[in-house]
């Protein structure tokens, strides 16, 4: 998070990136909205710092051990403030879920994963704050009133949602919000609101910004490597022969080295991929990168991603879109949010996945108002719950239940 800062300063100058970074606070934040377009990289890169600090500050608080979900968390909470989330927008929904947890007799430490993942509806907030015509601390009370009315009905809705796909949508706090989202896109339209299209995408060739993720890439390979030898390598090679359904905590399951290890390649690996089509470095595809390295110990591995990439690229190419098109290329780095379909039920099932993905996602925002951060999240948990039903019905074929 340190480096981040330095980064950003390094970049564009302390005054220029913090004040950049204060103005974001009050910038649209729907989908897409790259902030290195609209505030530059430096207040982007002390933006995404803030933003994992104060999740690594839930953390500490709510006495919760590093484990391969929290891991995944602040490296997802990092890459999506690099387009969209703010502190003015989590917080109120931390706060949301903390009063929901004592409502039912529940620790934070209990409900830590759905606060921090449920930051995905951090844009609703600046939306109240700054796009429905309200100004001032008029507009930073409600907006902070529904932040956390959000976050307290969060828990509720994601223990729901998990049922649904049964652990085969990594990104199942995407379908949670998609799924709230909804209902307040609803709400929102019906007042008279209309949604307008963003498409904030900074594409402008970086050195710095191309490096970034390959950089951080071989740190976790290096941390990973000389801190376990041969023991991340095994561990490593153990984590591959995992389905990745949730909950998989690589850390617990194998061990932290070997997830490093993994979350290392899977960065070089997706880096590789955006730098072979040509595509931008930006805030949405290198928070993507982030996310996916997080992933990298609580479910997604080379093995079980690659197929659903595969479908993703096939769709693409099949329906006349560019690879490096801002939804095309995002579907392609977040699809491994299906990783597991691929991992438990093979090759042909996860490229089917991976299709139908690409397909899907492309409806999933307008549905949501782009308020949703976790879109292929939310694309992603449908998806599997399609795949996953006409799977069981299949195999039930034989039972009591088809007579």
């Amino acid at each position: 998070m340190l480096s981040f800062v330095v980064t950003g300063v390094a970049v564009d100058g302390a005054s220029k990136a913090f004040s950049g970074f204060l103005d974001l606070q009050f910038q649209p934040a729907r989908l897409i909205s790259d902030f290195m377009a609209t505030n530059g990289v430096g207040a982007s890169l002390i933006n995404a710092a803030a933003v994992g600090a104060a999740g690594l500050i839930l953390i500490v608080l709510s006495r919760v051990q590093l484990s391969g979900a929290t891991f995944a968390a602040i490296f997802t909470m990092m890459g999506f403030a690099l387009f969209g989330k703010t502190p003015m927008n989590i917080i109120p929904i931390f706060l949301g879920v903390y009063l929901s947890g004592k409502l039912v007799g529940k620790s934070l430490s209990e409900y830590i994963i759905i606060a921090l993942f449920g930051t995905a509806l951090g844009p609703l907030i600046t939306l109240v704050v700054v796009e429905l015509g309200l100004s001032g601390l008029p507009a930073i009370a409600v907006g902070t009133a529904a932040g956390i009315a959000t976050g307290f009905l969060l828990p509720a809705i994601a223990v729901s949602m998990l049922h649904l796909h049964q652990g085969y949508n990594l990104y199942n706090m995407g379908l949670s919000c998609g799924f709230f989202a909804l209902f307040a896109a609803a709400l929102i339209r019906a007042g008279g609101h209309t949604f307008d299209g963003l498409l904030q995408w900074y594409a402008e060739n970086s050195l710095l910004l191309t490096l970034l993720i390959p950089a951080l890439s071989l740190v976790l390979i290096l941390t990973g490597l000389l801190s376990g030898g041969m023991k991340s390598i095994k561990g490593f090679l153990a984590i591959q022969k995992h389905p990745g359904r949730l909950p998989s905590d690589f850390m617990d399951m194998e061990s932290m080295e070997g997830a490093l290890l993994n979350a290392g390649l899977i960065g070089l690996a997706g880096s590789l991929y955006i730098i072979l089509i040509n595509g931008d470095f930006n805030g949405p595809t290198i928070g993507g990168l982030l996310t996916i390295m997080g992933f990298g110990a609580f479910g997604t591995h080379l093995r079980n991603s690659w197929p659903v990439v595969l479908g993703v690229i096939l769709a693409t190419l099949i329906f006349g879109k560019s690879l490096t098109a801002p939804g095309a290329i995002l579907a392609a780095i977040f699809c491994t949010t299906l990783a597991p379909v691929a991992g438990a039920f093979g090759i042909l099932t996860g490229l089917t996945a991976g299709f139908l993905h690409l397909a899907l996602v492309h409806q999933t925002g307008a549905w949501q108002g782009g308020m949703n951060l976790y879109n292929n999240g939310f694309a992603g948990g449908l998806t599997a719950a399609f795949i996953v039903s006409v799977i069981a019905w299949y195999r039930s074929r034989n039972s009591e239940f088809s007579k």
